[in-house]
């Protein structure tokens, strides 16, 4: 789950009952309160073995677990990120398109290139709000998915950015290309995800865990698979690979979540197909609507264009 060192459990105190999860997670590991709700906004806090907010309330006697930081040292210094390219910017946010193998920020098991680096490293100034690992970043991409993420460079802006992706007011709009053909053409996955109960890196539709609901709907289909518009209405870990999953209809080249690797083979395909295409908001300094779209990166168009020539 995490680099040794960093994962701590332990039941919760009697006296900690009731009290939120932030609250206990400060007091019993010596976290300020801002930090230990940024760890349970990262899905790094699990209680009896679901993920749990920072909002819910702790039972005592519950097995409380928490990833952890690294302990504070010496930071390596930020590497540019080529392929980064950065479609917005103002002295409130910056509008960027990743490219695949990048991470949002870094985090422990993962030393490769990441979004925050790559900013540093170009000289922007980002907020200094959140959990000293991941400053300014306000929502992310997993590694192997590609397009639009805004990074906070003032405090304004992380404060209400954060505020309308709680509030469920950003437009996240994604294109992924999955095997064959979900029916309903047109729909809503409605359906909890927590940690696999049998694997702590991968995630699953799971009784009990946090609500998660994915709109979609079929805007091109081929013979082995669909391309589907996708809007998010929360915006949980691996969400969208869950649900289209849990659907047996997973993202084309998602062998993780049970992908058919021939397939993906034969479209040239090594990771999943998921890209985030369009990112709305109002944006932080005036309200005003502000929208983004990303095009496919070449792999991924290049996959539609052997699926278009077959038809």
């Amino acid at each position: 789950m995490s680099a040794p060192g960093l994962h701590r459990a332990l039941p919760v105190p009697d006296g900690l009952e009731g009290q939120r999860v932030d609250q206990g997670l400060a007091r019993l590991f010596g976290l300020s309160r801002a930090a230990a709700a940024d760890l349970a906004d990262a899905e790094r806090v699990w209680v009896d073995g679901r993920v749990r907010g920072k909002g819910d309330r702790l039972t005592g006697g519950s097995w409380l677990e928490v990833e952890l930081p690294p302990p504070p040292g010496e930071a390596p210094p930020p590497e540019p990120v080529p392929g980064l390219t950065v479609v917005h910017d103002d002295d409130d946010v910056v509008v960027v398109d990743k490219p695949v193998g990048v991470a949002a920020h870094p985090s422990p098991g993962w030393d490769g290139p990441t979004v925050s680096g790559g900013l540093a490293a170009a000289g922007y100034r980002i907020s200094t709000s959140g959990a000293a690992e991941r400053q300014g970043i306000v929502h992310r991409l997993d590694a192997a998915t590609t397009g639009l993420m805004v990074v906070a460079k003032s405090e304004r802006a992380y404060t209400l950015l954060k505020a309308a992706f709680k509030e469920r007011t950003v437009d996240k709009g994604y294109h992924a290309l999955v095997q064959g053909h979900p029916d309903p053409s047109r729909g809503t996955i409605d359906a909890p995800i927590d940690r696999h109960p049998r694997s702590d890196w991968k995630f699953a539709v799971v009784s009990g865990g946090r609500p998660s609901v994915t709109h979609y709907e079929v805007i091109e289909a081929f013979a082995a698979a669909s391309l589907v518009d996708i809007h998010l209405e929360t915006g949980r870990t691996h969400q969208i690979r869950v649900h289209f999953s849990a659907l047996r209809h997973p993202c084309v080249g998602d062998a993780t979540y049970g992908a058919d690797p021939t397939l993906a083979a034969r479209l040239g395909v090594s990771r999943q197909w998921l890209h985030a295409v369009r990112l709305g908001f109002a944006h932080p300094a005036d309200g005003r609507w502000v929208e983004f779209t990303s095009d496919y990166p070449a792999d991924l168009a290049g996959a539609l264009a052997i699926l278009r020539a077959e038809s």
